[in-house]
């Protein structure tokens, strides 16, 4: 059963207290066990804007949705065009200061785990191990046919090959690895099926808005939460279900939330502390401090 996309989220009542102090950040973390569940607001200082911050992409782009995508071969071709485009913009995209302060959290044993919500792949090319994707990754490509899962590499040279014309220019780049692209250039783009089975549809291997997360990875990163001593929430304005609920999950159970975030979030109530600051900046004072 699929859900209905949450596309925004509207703050009721006064805001909660935010800081930009770290203390208790530093504090907590330094007991250790401490899980990680990042937005993509962690990835906006490697060239990727985030969907819901003062400049994020959902101000003028309105993501692909599982049954737009499912519903017509319309649909595919435009989301295919444009994320064609898109998808050259994330490969070359480098972690950032923020992903690497991650990495380095790990590697000194303060961390219990790291969930994203990102499809970016950047927490991985940091170096950090173990990373539950929670929406999935650009990288892989599935068949919704046979269940075939191949590289985004091997669709994109097999695109170019069918498109060897097509010379459309990305305006911008959002945080799913679509782009902004005119009507005229959409149509004239080919499609191409499965390779495995020769007709099947193909599907980036990425939760669409509307889709649910596969059960057995919301069971296994319940078992995060209910294993760490904390959570800590990097980048992500927590608007949509998929991560909220273990937000709620850790702070039913009585464990701190800290929340460092350039802006109001959903999750505010359930935190112990509301840092307002850049990734970037926060992750290496916090790194300096431990």
């Amino acid at each position: 059963m699929r859900t209905r996309p949450t596309l925004s989220w509207t703050p009721t009542g006064a805001p909660l207290p935010r800081t930009t102090s770290l203390d208790e950040v530093v504090r907590v973390v330094a007991d250790g066990r401490v899980l990680v569940l990042s937005g993509a607001g962690l990835s906006t200082e490697s060239g990727i804007p985030d969907y819901r911050g003062a400049s994020g992409s959902l101000r003028k782009h309105t993501p692909m949705t599982y049954d737009e995508f499912t519903g017509s071969v319309e649909g595919r071709r435009r989301y295919w065009a444009r994320s064609h485009l898109g998808w050259r913009t994330i490969a070359r995209a480098a972690p950032n200061t923020g992903h690497r302060a991650v990495t380095r959290l790990h590697a000194r044993g303060h961390l219990a785990g790291v969930i994203t919500q990102n499809v970016d792949g950047l927490h991985q090319a940091a170096g950090t191990p173990d990373v539950v994707e929670l929406h999935g990754s650009l990288d892989r490509v599935v068949c919704l046919d046979c269940g075939a899962v191949s590289a985004r590499e091997d669709l994109d040279r097999r695109l170019r090959a069918a498109n060897p014309a097509f010379e459309a220019t990305a305006t911008r780049i959002n945080p799913d690895g679509d782009v902004d692209l005119p009507e005229h250039d959409v149509r004239s783009f080919r499609l191409v099926d499965c390779a495995a089975c020769g007709d099947g549809v193909l599907k980036p291997d990425v939760v669409f808005f509307g889709e649910n997360v596969p059960r057995p990875r919301v069971e296994r990163c319940y078992r995060l939460v209910d294993s760490a001593h904390a959570l800590l929430v990097l980048g992500s304005s927590l608007t949509v279900m998929s991560g909220l609920r273990f937000v709620r999950r850790a702070a039913a159970a009585g464990k701190p939330v800290l929340i460092v975030n350039q802006g109001e979030t959903r999750g505010d109530v359930h935190a112990t502390v509301r840092v307002d600051l850049p990734l970037g900046q926060a992750l290496t004072s916090l790194l300096a401090c431990l």
